[in-house]
């Protein structure tokens, strides 16, 4: 063995790795996980609003085009709703907010579940009258 062979000369190997460095090239979902996330994405909206799309938006989105896709669907949805909410609660002082606030949780109810079906089919989804903060 001479002195150049990296197994009997440690420091003829490979450099040392920064552990804090930034991995560019994320590790990707095989698409059953893409589909089971987006569907729980989706799904997590009608319970708790927009927290699970933000926190599958900023977690997943580097994990896959289709999981990209419906978590910034989800999150454009997500926020829009909330506007829509907080336009409707201001208008209960005229009482069509009584009218908005209801109507808009029942469409939040069926885009939610529609969204969550096309998801879990592989499928992407659009909602309607959404206003795009991320793509």
């Amino acid at each position: 063995m001479s002195e150049n062979d990296p197994r009997t000369n440690p420091y003829e190997s490979t450099p040392p790795q920064n552990p804090y460095a930034h991995n560019a090239a994320q590790p990707t979902m095989n698409p059953a996980d893409e589909k089971m996330w987006a569907t729980l994405i989706h799904v997590g909206g009608i319970l708790f609003a927009f927290i699970p799309a933000l926190i599958g938006y900023l977690v997943l989105r580097e994990r896959g085009p289709f999981i990209r896709a419906h978590s910034a669907t989800a999150l454009n949805f997500q926020i829009t709703l909330a506007i829509v909410y907080l336009v409707g609660s201001a208008l209960t002082a005229l009482l069509i907010g009584f009218i908005i606030v209801p109507v808009a949780w029942v469409l939040s109810l069926i885009l939610s579940i529609l969204a969550a079906l096309a998801a879990n089919r592989g499928q992407g989804y659009a909602y309607p009258l959404t206003i795009k903060f991320f793509s």
